[in-house]
């Protein structure tokens, strides 16, 4: 689904920092972005308190603010506004549990936080790997069945080979071939070679799965 008429306006009015354009933006995507946090931390067993998941969506939201807005101004529009804002959130909510895992165990351990802990710095973790959603929500339109849940699981997601595993009743091993199938049909629809941003963008994707299967 593209970019409809209205979140084009929208996004418009808050990339032109338009008055109460942001309290629009809210009031439009954070139920939203409330559900990603809470299913995010379910899915990882993570449970937080309605402190802890105001903090995280604070955090989700600030992930459009910082540096001028830069995550809205990434947005090509050709997927839905709400599948790109899904994808910030799910990525931001697992860099932030994982940060706040990381600051536990080392408080276990007794010893001094880093600074990168203490005052991180999200936006490249946000960033990482958004440059992929157009590409893949072209492949989806693709696939059919078992194949086109593992990809949609795997990359918009953000779920492990374990999770999808359980979810879909598909063994773990069964998985790389499946997303190697999907990798293949991606890379024969980036027929522009010269387009350094879905190469770049094929590349984060297999680079996160590696990641995910360590």
């Amino acid at each position: 689904m593209s970019l409809t008429p209205l979140d084009r306006e929208l996004l418009h009015s808050c990339l032109q920092k338009k008055p109460g354009a942001w309290n629009d933006f809210v009031d439009r995507y954070l139920g939203l972005m409330i559900h990603v946090v809470g299913s995010t931390a379910h899915l990882r067993s993570v449970r937080l308190t309605p402190e802890d998941q105001e903090d995280v969506v604070a955090e989700v939201m600030t992930q459009f603010l910082n540096d001028n807005c830069k995550v809205l101004r990434q947005f090509q529009g050709n997927a839905s506004l709400a599948a790109y804002i899904t994808v910030i959130a799910r990525r931001t909510t697992i860099h932030e549990l994982n940060r706040r895992q990381s600051v536990k165990d080392d408080i276990r351990r007794g010893g001094t936080l880093p600074a990168d802990l203490e005052a991180p710095d999200d936006t490249a973790a946000a960033q990482k790997g958004i440059d992929s959603l157009e590409q893949v929500e072209r492949l989806l339109r693709k696939l059919r069945g078992k194949d086109r849940e593992v990809v949609r699981q795997f990359y918009l997601e953000g779920r492990t080979y374990e999770e999808i595993s359980t979810e879909l009743d598909i063994p773990v091993n069964t998985l790389g071939a499946m997303l190697s199938r999907a990798r293949k049909k991606l890379r024969e629809m980036v027929v522009q070679p010269s387009s350094t941003m879905e190469v770049r963008s094929l590349k984060s994707m297999m680079q996160d799965e590696i990641r995910r299967k360590k």
